[in-house]
């Protein structure tokens, strides 16, 4: 009797388990879903806004969009966001954004941001975490024409397009990426 109700038991707890798991699962690939279509309006976005990075999108060895990234100050800021990594097109994978600022600032914003490479070294830094980006001296915000006198710098392009708010700023910081393969 005692062994019957320890094989109840266990084949309840291992019931409970798979059920947990696969509801837990289904939501990570809806949030992912939704990260993905996120990413495609703002690429859609981005190259309506300047056709030239069609050509950017096509020819980059791979690319990471952040399709929301929100950012607030007051002294001390910071930024976050997720976002969708492509190598030749297609997904490889997923990153998170992270970003601490010291300084003059007020306010917070939504924006976009793109991230282009130029070659598989370039990518292989950031799949590796061993990228940190300067935002303020290295991202172009996203304008008609923008991309056309824009050059790669150590293997990598950066454009922003704000989505909202305002925020007044004189820091000094930087981003940091984490990159999660699928």
């Amino acid at each position: 009797m005692k062994r019957r109700n320890i094989f109840i038991v266990t084949g309840l707890i291992f019931g409970l388990t798979l059920i947990t798991t696969k509801n837990i699962s289904a939501q990570s690939t809806k949030k992912e879903k939704r990260l993905v279509e996120d990413c495609q309006e703002a690429k859609a976005d981005f190259i309506e806004t300047d056709g030239l990075m069609k050509n950017l999108f096509n020819n980059a060895y791979g690319y990471a969009i952040f399709p929301n990234v929100g950012k607030g100050g007051i002294g001390v800021g910071g930024a976050a966001g997720k976002g969708i990594v492509y190598e030749k097109g297609n997904i490889i994978g997923k990153a998170q954004l992270t970003q601490v600022s010291i300084g003059f600032q007020f306010g917070g914003q939504a924006y976009r941001e793109v991230i282009f490479f130029e070659s598989a070294g370039a990518m292989k830094k950031f799949k590796e975490d061993n990228v940190k980006f300067s935002a303020q001296a290295s991202a172009v915000a996203a304008t008609e024409g923008a991309s056309a006198n824009v050059k790669y710098a150590d293997g990598v392009m950066i454009f922003t397009q704000q989505k909202g708010g305002l925020m007044y700023e004189a820091s000094i910081g930087g981003q940091k990426f984490n990159y999660t393969p699928f």
